[in-house]
């Protein structure tokens, strides 16, 4: 499932659920906390080796006389919602398993939710809950050293910063496995920030039905360690409102076509001497199957980049302006920015571009001239594709970079999406935000997010020239005819998929080479 909900898209989702009969909600905590369990102990194995009391029956042995085949220690933290509900059950499931298990509220238990409470003395039934100190638990913890610690005390609902005597335990706790249940407490899940000060470090966090905005935006994949799925049975979607950018399967070719069917992107290049990032941008576009590829430059840097490039055309674009380039109607696309430079030919060219109104990726010294020139900003259309990282979209839309800037003190705190979907809607066309969480987002509010991060980790990519490669891509699937966003956000997957793909040691020269790998994995 590639949907992102938010906490109230959520929350909707489950009490959707429940109005309809389909479902309980003791039903869904009971699958819920099972599915934690069965996370935790498929991610470490050596947790289910058969080692432990057998079920039903008390360690008895004391802490310095345990053996290794005694029972496995769980510190299991629950919270005054159902979150703590779900931390019950994790409870008495381990504790059917043989595993010694100590569990403290925070909250008085009298107030919990009808749900949690119905847990809450199942679990009295099988064992004490201690009483929420966090001398008392960080001692415990470091006297009796838990194989796990569960964290079920505020989920996807937060909204607060934590209280102090919460946050002295999630800072406190020895470091090990702690297991978040949905989310790490004191993470706003619509925006992946730390609300106040503090949030819990997770190894391990285990979520339900789909995966929240928070878990993949900003410090979210910092504090949710591995991040695990579990399917409760609900079957329902909040409509997508925001999904996880993929493949693209418009990207293939068919027999019988020939160049002309896959456009003409016009890849405009810098000076003697800063034509490489122009370059980069013009193989990507070639590699991701744009039919025809030319790089425009000044007179000067002709023969330079002539001596570097076979397949792609060269065209002098100088004082003349691009008029006469672009009187080939065949050329559909265009990138301007990568090793552009900053001068008022510079500024000319982009006003020629937008003015063409086709296809058009905003890159590099493109953006800058344009966050130098309201005039240039007002010409943006909804076929321009802007690319900024985080200094760029400062310059660009500083009072929404400011927003963003701010402490996160409330939740929902205002997320890198809510930032990228005020600037497409103020320019009026398709943004790509850049950064391990790049979100796409479009005039309408459509919203994609390409998440390099947990297992899609591509750490590579931070090597110079990159980003002139995003362009190159970007620019390529326009010309082929895909449209701004579902250009730029493919293009995105496919600029982390081809990092991956190559792996360590990547240097920007290395992504375009990659795509052919790429797309032989997507079967196109």
């Amino acid at each position: 499932m590639t949907e992102l909900l938010s906490a109230a898209q959520m929350r909707a989702i489950e009490q959707a659920a429940i109005a309809s009969d389909d479902v309980t909600g003791l039903e869904l905590m009971e699958r819920a906390g099972s599915g934690v369990v069965s996370a935790l102990l498929a991610e470490w194995p050596d947790l289910a080796d058969g080692r432990g009391a057998a079920p039903g029956v008390l360690p008895r042995t004391p802490a310095f006389l345990r053996t290794e085949t005694e029972a496995r220690r769980a510190l299991v933290l629950c919270g005054p919602g159902n979150n703590g509900g779900d931390g019950f059950v994790v409870a008495r499931l381990l504790r059917e398993r043989g595993w010694e298990v100590a569990v403290f509220l925070y909250g008085d238990a009298a107030k919990l939710p009808p749900d949690a409470r119905v847990n809450y003395d199942l679990w009295r039934v099988m064992g004490e809950i201690g009483q929420w100190e966090a001398a008392a638990i960080i001692g415990q913890a470091g006297a009796k050293v838990p194989d796990v610690i569960a964290d079920a005390v505020f989920g996807t609902g937060l909204t607060r910063p934590l209280p102090p005597e919460v946050a002295a335990v999630m800072t406190g706790l020895p470091a090990g496995r702690l297991v978040a249940v949905d989310a790490p407490s004191g993470l706003c899940m619509d925006s992946g920030r730390v609300l106040g000060e503090a949030a819990a470090s997770a190894a391990l966090t285990v979520t339900f039905h789909a995966r929240k905005l928070g878990h993949v935006l900003s410090e979210g994949p910092l504090h949710c360690g591995a991040l695990r799925l579990v399917d409760i049975g609900l079957g329902r979607t909040a409509g997508e409102d925001v999904t996880l950018a993929g493949a693209n399967a418009q990207m293939g070719k068919g027999s019988g076509q020939h160049k002309f069917d896959h456009g003409h992107a016009l890849i405009l290049s810098g000076g003697q001497g800063r034509g490489g990032a122009a370059r980069l941008s013009a193989r990507a576009a070639l590699r991701v199957g744009a039919g025809l590829v030319t790089l425009g430059c000044p007179p000067d840097a002709m023969a330079e980049n002539a001596a570097r490039l076979d397949a792609i055309m060269l065209r002098h674009v100088g004082g003349a302006g691009l008029a006469p380039v672009l009187a080939d109607r065949r050329i559909n696309a265009l990138c301007l920015g990568p090793g552009f430079g900053l001068g008022v030919l510079q500024a000319r060219h982009v006003a020629e571009a937008l003015g063409s109104r086709r296809a058009l990726v905003l890159d590099a010294d493109a953006l800058t001239l344009l966050a130098r020139d309201a005039g240039l900003l007002a010409m943006l259309h909804g076929d321009c594709v802007l690319t900024p990282h985080a200094g760029e979209f400062a310059r660009l839309f500083p009072d929404i970079a400011a927003r963003l800037a701010e402490p996160a003190t409330r939740g929902p705190a205002f997320s890198r999406v809510d930032a990228a979907r005020a600037a497409a809607a103020r320019a009026g066309c398709v943004l790509l935000f850049k950064g391990a969480d790049t979100v796409i987002a479009a005039p309408s509010g459509a919203c994609r997010i390409n998440a390099a991060v947990y297992d899609r980790a591509a750490p590579w990519l931070a090597t110079a020239g990159a980003g002139d490669v995003l362009a190159g891509i970007i620019t390529g699937l326009m010309a082929r005819g895909l449209g701004a966003f579902d250009a730029a956000a493919t293009g995105a997957w496919l600029h982390v998929e081809a990092a991956r793909s190559f792996g360590p040691g990547l240097i920007a020269e290395d992504l375009p080479g990659e795509l052919p790998k790429v797309f032989r994995g997507m079967r196109l």
